[in-house]
């Protein structure tokens, strides 16, 4: 834990703060607290796990996510998109587009479209802005975003590399940066510290809190 945010494997998170319980692309995570507010970036399974939000949503839950995200959920499910800002309770949300630019699954098709309308989130909890990437390789976009704290994807393959990920840092100039995508699928701890080594602000590498193998 580290001021109230858990990370809880690959993207997922859970964040505590503002009288709230939320939580960011659940997915294989371990048990915890019900959710007040869950937040998808896209429609991908190890992003949007209908299991999983199932096991912390509640009736009073808020969801925001993505059409095709939503479309895999049982409803009521609130659709955002880019550029958008939505309150709940005392949690401010600002959507902002996540998509690759050289990230290939074929010769001139990369695993996340901009087409797609995938999203990243600009959540303030606690007078602190958080920003949670999602799947994305460093974007002019990325020029605008104003936040305390960055949670940046790391492992390459469909993301930015380590390298990469550093050098958006570098960009957007949060106090403090933290590593994700990392540990399932893609990725190692190697990518982590080779972030952390590189990176031009502050790095915590939070503690894998996810579900026991």
């Amino acid at each position: 834990m580290f001021h109230g945010i858990h990370w809880l494997g690959h993207d997922s998170f859970r964040i505590e703060g503002s009288g709230m319980v939320i939580y960011i692309d659940p997915w294989q995570i371990p048990d915890g607290p019900a959710a007040d507010l869950i937040l998808i970036t896209h429609d991908h399974f190890d992003h949007c796990s209908p299991e999983d939000v199932a096991r912390i949503r509640t009736p009073k839950t808020v969801i925001l996510t993505v059409a095709a995200a939503a479309a895999k959920l049982p409803q009521p499910v609130r659709v955002v998109h880019a550029g958008e800002k939505r309150e709940v309770g005392d949690i401010l949300i600002e959507t902002v587009p996540a998509y690759n630019i050289d990230k290939f699954r074929a010769p001139g098709v990369v695993f996340h479209p901009k087409e797609a309308g995938n999203v990243g989130f600009i959540l303030t909890v606690d007078e602190r802005r958080i920003y949670h990437a999602g799947d994305t390789d460093l974007i002019p976009e990325m020029a605008g975003i104003v936040c305390d704290i960055a949670m940046l994807p790391i492992s390459g393959t469909y993301v930015m590399t380590a390298t990469e990920a550093a050098e958006a840092a570098g960009l957007i100039r949060p106090k403090l940066a933290i590593p994700m995508h990392y540990g399932s699928l893609v990725g190692s701890s190697d990518d982590a510290r080779h972030f952390e080594t590189g990176c031009p602000v502050p790095v915590k590498i939070l503690p894998y809190e996810g579900r026991s193998t």
